[in-house]
């Protein structure tokens, strides 16, 4: 039987709710606990009719995004009702396109073909120098102690010397890895990883630049300690974030399950579940504030996940997935942006979704983004 969640979607991209149903749905999709694309997921399963041609997913995420528009027109923030773009199908959602005039079409330059979205991939640097490159289909035994298979880079611990390996994923890729002692990381897109093969001190590190999800095996005998940039992140056994690109405003520890302690030269915070430390760059104060846990993992469950989000914020986390330059010829309108966006959709589709406010155009040609008035 459909949740009201779900029943609430389909009345929704077929027109069908009333004011008071259209409000519940939107406050639903506030709620940011990722059942939208739960919910999406369940009616693709379920679906009596094929999936939507890829041509037509950018005019579908148009569609969507003036309807949300015209629920939301006296808020401040867009809704991006997106994670309904995955491709959904049904003769409601069709006559839903033929009702609304479509957008006009994003500019893409002399493009002809889609820039795809991220995937699996990464270069593994062992000790010696030797570089392996990792995607999603290889299945390799690389040393003793070292196999790649199912998309994943497997470390077993062993008699062996430690040596320090890393793991690096360009703009564009995501890898995971498990570690000799069983704990887990998944890196984002232009990310590194720098790690022993056998943690064999009194403590387990690991130095991140970046973004990373960790899932550490418990040994209260070895607390792990996570190095970026001058701060780190002690741990003992937890689930947990770490935001630190280059050209971002903050370094952001998001704390999942578990305890983490933060610390630089200055200062020290001990986060509970729930919590996030901010570290802004150049400072030294570490700030702990409330964390919206869903959008910090959004990345790793297959999501953008944005939440009062400027244009800029969100182009710089699209670029790195996309591995695309963004150019600025007029500086942003200031309105915020809200919703969720699978990352498996053409960039073309994303893009025109953000442009279909109507505040910024944004020409797609190679892999250059130009925003424009």
């Amino acid at each position: 039987m459909p949740t009201r969640f779900e029943i609430l979607l389909q009345g929704y991209i077929t027109g069908t709710l009333t004011p008071p149903e259209v409000e519940e749905f939107l406050q639903l999709m506030r709620d940011r606990d990722l059942r939208l694309p739960d919910a999406v997921q369940h009616l693709l399963e379920t679906a009596d009719h094929p999936p939507l041609p890829p041509e037509k997913e950018a005019e579908l995420a148009g569609a969507i995004l003036r309807r949300a528009r015209r629920a939301e027109r006296r808020r401040p923030v867009y809704w991006l009702a997106a994670a309904a773009v995955l491709a959904i199908a049904g003769t409601g959602l069709l006559y839903m396109l033929r009702q609304e005039r479509p957008a006009a079409p994003m500019q893409t330059g002399s493009v002809t073909s889609k820039v795809h979205p991220g995937y699996n991939q990464a270069t593994l640097v062992l000790a010696d120098g030797t570089t392996v490159p990792l995607d999603s289909t290889g299945n390799q035994q690389i040393r003793r102690n070292i196999r790649q298979s199912n998309g994943q880079l497997h470390y077993t611990a062993g008699d062996q010397a430690s040596q320090i390996n890393t793991l690096v994923t360009p703009k564009g890729g995501r890898f995971g890895i498990t570690l000799p002692d069983g704990s887990k990381v998944w890196l984002n897109s232009a990310s590194s990883l720098r790690y022993p093969t056998a943690f064999t001190g009194q403590q387990r590190v690991v130095e991140l630049k970046g973004q990373g999800y960790f899932e550490i095996t418990p040994a209260y005998s070895k607390p792990f300690v996570v190095k970026v940039n001058d701060m780190e992140v002690q741990v003992l056994g937890t689930r947990f974030d770490v935001m630190a690109y280059e050209d971002e405003k903050a370094v952001n520890t998001t704390l999942l399950s578990g305890a983490v302690r933060v610390r630089n030269a200055a200062a020290a915070q001990t986060l509970r579940p729930g919590q996030q430390a901010v570290l802004e760059g150049g400072g030294t104060r570490i700030a702990v504030q409330q964390a919206d846990t869903a959008k910090a993992i959004a990345w790793k469950n297959g999501l953008f996940l944005f939440d009062n989000m400027d244009l800029e914020t969100i182009l710089r986390e699209v670029s790195r997935w996309y591995n695309v330059e963004v150019v600025y010829h007029v500086k942003p309108s200031a309105e915020l942006y809200g919703g969720a966006i699978s990352r498996s959709m053409s960039l073309e589709a994303v893009l025109h979704m953000l442009e279909g406010s109507g505040f910024n155009h944004l020409q797609l040609e190679g892999r250059n983004i130009t925003v424009l008035p």
